[in-house]
């Protein structure tokens, strides 16, 4: 464990960090040499005032108003997921510092419940999100539109979310934030060691897992079709122009 610990937890975390903002620097870079679109890009019905486009431009990139009204349960298990995201993004921040008022309110127990609702929930919805994205994928009408780069980042995030799932409701209740915080924390110092709170549970081959689909998404992802989700709010913001 400790062996598949170091490559997927440790040193992958190193290189995917690497391959990731090299990856998003080149992606940024080209972006920002591309010779501007002769085609106008504006808003139809263009709103009249400066604050009601950057309103819109705002609207169309987080809400996806388009997206809701011509297929509407796409948007609802998509909104669903990228909610849950965001809490689960939100969440991982205590790898770096716990959480302000929060533990002082509900006291250490009450913040270790609180972790696993709130994680419970969110790995739910994800879970669903993923798995209705693949079934729509490989059953419905999209099926002959999909490509296997569709599928490739369906299974990596399907991988992230089960294991993560997975260290939530079977290690949950006996591995906390502090010690994946201490893991996590000695990669930033570049003293990097795992806890032998984790090598003495087998969470391990759980973390282990989950960051090897982390690492193996978090590099494709620069150079994946995934990448519009950031080059979507700078289209907008040209669109509102």
């Amino acid at each position: 464990m400790e062996t598949y610990l170091a490559i997927t937890a440790i040193w992958g975390v190193y290189l995917t960090a690497v391959v990731f903002f090299v990856g998003m620097g080149v992606r940024v870079y080209q972006w920002a040499t591309t010779p501007r679109s002769p085609v106008p890009l504006g808003m139809f019905p263009k709103p009249e005032t400066k604050g009601a486009r950057v309103a819109k431009m705002l609207k169309d990139t987080f809400l996806a108003p388009h997206s809701a009204r011509i297929e509407p349960a796409m948007w609802i298990f998509a909104m669903a997921f990228h909610v849950a995201a965001l809490g689960a993004f939100v969440g991982h921040g205590r790898l770096l510092a716990e959480f302000p008022v929060l533990p002082e309110l509900l006291g250490e127990e009450g913040m270790n419940a609180f972790a696993a609702w709130s994680g419970s929930i969110a790995g739910s919805l994800m879970l669903v999100g993923v798995i209705y994205w693949i079934a729509r994928r490989t059953f419905g009408p999209y099926k002959n539109l999909s490509v296997p780069e569709d599928y490739l980042l369906l299974a990596l995030l399907l991988g992230v979310v089960v294991m993560g799932d997975h260290m939530r409701f079977i290690y949950g209740g006996t591995i906390h934030a502090d010690t994946y915080r201490e893991w996590f924390l000695s990669l930033l110092r570049l003293r990097p060691q795992i806890p032998e709170k984790i090598l003495a549970s087998n969470v391990g081959w759980s973390l282990g897992t989950h960051m090897l689909f982390t690492d193996l998404f978090l590099m494709y992802f620069p150079f994946s079709k995934l990448v519009h989700a950031i080059g979507a709010f700078s289209t907008n913001l040209t669109r509102s122009e």
